[in-house]
């Protein structure tokens, strides 16, 4: 059985603690490798090692840093096939989505390329009598990520890259339950010229994380998750005096208008429905169609889609739509909330809920799903599902429409998919969500923009990559200057005291 490790001080550290948590393979459901817990002590180890590493690496001016990044980038395109190898073999998603989650955060390494630019600051000559006025942007120091499981690259570079770029040291707890990559990003970055100490990865469960949220080291949190320890990371890193960015769960939803393109609408929710097994923060789980008619031609257009779907492990072929879910645990979660779905009397129009793929009974698959004639006071709609479910919830006008997206307590991202410019236009500037889409389902910005969400999808101020990561990452110093006028007294040049 493999044994993975931590990443401490540059180097691959085994977990003293004793204790593992199992890293299956969600195809066969077997267990693949086992994960170390860290100690408290090993987390407060690794804190340490990047307390005393930090202050060099933010001396090192901004171009040297960005030339790590420089170098990142073509480490990571030159190893792409083993990173997404390892990546589908303990996610279980697709080739084609391994790679897809790679080259997102690969996106904002390259952005980080930029960090002499975003890290200047501002300045005002004569603001008073001989007085000059200057800030500058300074890490703060010792900074911890939180991430997912659903993108184990994608999510980790996203916060890395900017703190790292930033001057900061960072200690990055990824999940437990797909930790190999984040291994395998920390070994490039050294490679890449960043000294070793300055970035370390500590797996571990909620020993380590509160250990990370109570010391007086790390300045600053980022995290991804669900709501409820979104909220509760927020709660404890801001009472003990640190900055944090806490992102949650979501509930998107894509409004379909009676002039829509159906084929187009239907075809973007199977993508963006029913990819990487609807394990995205991103995903879309709800359709709104306008109107009966519309409804009724949107699910004429998504059975045959969603029947054709072909649900295998990421082995057979980048054919394959989409693998099995993270764990049995989800498995099971995603089944009841079928089930409960169909209780409360939705219309579940494509039902795969005994699906078994021969040779892989044991695996964690689960087919898709498409319901019909849901409300909004069932389970299925009020709750972040996280698999392969798609559930149609029929609006009778544009106002009920987009009033379900707004009365959500999440808000992600959400769409809208029309022909009609002033429609698209009201829905953009109404709708109080953090990413919008018009004819685009899944409205990710680019690594250049921001990304993040409103009410319970986010804790906090700034959001992740693009210009604000770069602020969250820095504080601002503002100088104010004065030298004082010289005399010349006898040809010698001579200072007067300041006031």
């Amino acid at each position: 059985m493999k044994e993975l490790s931590h990443w401490i001080n540059g180097e691959n550290v085994k977990g003293k603690s004793g204790r593992f948590a199992d890293v299956f393979n969600p195809a066969t459901g077997e267990v693949q490798a086992k994960c170390p817990m860290a100690s408290a002590a090993e987390t407060e180890a690794a804190i340490a090692n990047a307390a005393a590493a930090q202050p060099a690496w933010g001396a090192t001016n901004p171009q040297k840093r960005a030339r790590v990044m420089m170098a990142m980038v073509g480490l990571m395109n030159r190893d792409m096939d083993k990173l997404a190898e390892a990546l589908s073999r303990e996610h279980g998603k697709t080739i084609p989505d391994a790679k897809g989650d790679l080259q997102r955060g690969l996106e904002v390494i390259e952005y980080c390329i930029g960090a002499p630019q975003m890290l200047k600051g501002e300045f005002t000559d004569d603001a008073g009598p001989g007085i000059d006025m200057y800030s500058m942007r300074q890490p703060l120091g010792v900074v911890a990520a939180i991430m997912p499981f659903n993108f184990p690259a994608m999510m980790p570079l996203w916060h890395v890259g900017p703190a790292l770029a930033c001057g900061n040291a960072v200690v990055l707890k990824p999940s437990e339950r797909d930790p190999s990559v984040p291994l395998m990003l920390a070994e490039l970055f050294v490679e890449a010229g960043l000294p070793k100490g300055v970035f370390q990865v500590v797996n571990g469960d909620k020993e380590a994380v509160d250990t990370l949220l109570d010391s007086e080291i790390v300045q600053g949190v980022s995290f991804v998750g669900s709501t409820p320890i979104a909220h509760y990371i927020y709660s404890r890193a801001t009472a003990n005096g640190k900055r944090a960015q806490c992102f949650g769960g979501a509930k998107n939803h894509m409004i379909i208008m009676p002039d829509a393109d159906m084929d187009q609408a239907a075809d973007a929710l199977i993508g963006a429905g029913f990819g990487a097994a609807g394990e995205r923060c991103m995903a879309v789980s709800v359709a709104v169609p306008v109107g009966d008619a519309t409804a009724d031609k949107l699910i004429e257009k998504l059975v045959p889609r969603v029947e054709k779907l072909r649900v295998a492990p990421y082995t057979d072929g980048d054919d394959v739509d989409f693998g099995p879910v993270v764990t049995r645990e989800a498995k099971e979660r995603i089944l009841g909330l079928i089930n409960s779905g169909v209780e409360q009397g939705a219309e579940l129009v494509v039902d795969n809920r005994d699906f078994s793929l021969q040779g892989y009974e044991n695996g964690f698959f689960v087919g898709p799903h498409l319901f019909d004639k849901v409300t909004t006071d069932m389970d299925i709609y009020k709750t972040e599902i996280f698999g392969p479910v798609l559930s149609v919830v029929r609006a009778k006008t544009y106002e009920e429409a987009i009033g379900m997206a707004m009365d959500h307590e999440y808000g992600n991202g959400t769409a809208i998919f029309t022909r009609d410019g002033d429609t698209a236009r009201d829905f953009a500037h109404r709708i109080n969500i953090g990413m919008v889409g018009i004819n685009v389902p899944i409205p990710v910005p680019l690594a250049y923009h921001t990304f993040g969400g409103w009410k319970k999808s986010m804790f906090g101020d700034l959001n992740q990559h693009g210009p604000d990561s770069f602020k969250f990452y820095t504080r601002t110093k503002t100088v104010t200057a004065r030298w004082p006028s010289g005399l010349k007294e006898g040809g010698e040049f001579h200072f007067k005291a300041m006031d």
